[in-house]
């Protein structure tokens, strides 16, 4: 199943109900880090489209606090590259 996350319980809900109405998809919702980490298979692989710069670096920090070593964050936002590559040696 895939999880979908996000700040806004509105937005999680409407994309789960979308889900099941296109045919019953293996969509779970999550508003909370925690909660969203602990509901991913191990090892866990996280895309996140968030706006690029500081709420970026403050989204990697808080998933963060739940993940392991091994786990993948992949930031598919319209990045400035330079921050991708500071990211990767953090």
């Amino acid at each position: 199943s895939v999880c979908v996350g996000n700040r806004s319980p509105a937005k999680v809900d409407v994309t789960v109900e979308r889900a099941k109405a296109e045919g019953e998809l293996p969509l779970i919702g999550s508003t909370d880090a925690a909660d969203f980490c602990s509901k991913l298979s191990k090892p866990r692989k996280i895309v996140i489209l968030v706006q690029a710069g500081k709420p970026v670096d403050l989204t990697i920090a808080n998933l963060s606090e739940h993940l392991e070593e091994g786990d993948i964050i992949i930031d598919g936002g319209n990045e400035w590259y330079p921050n991708t590559v500071r990211r990767g040696e953090e």
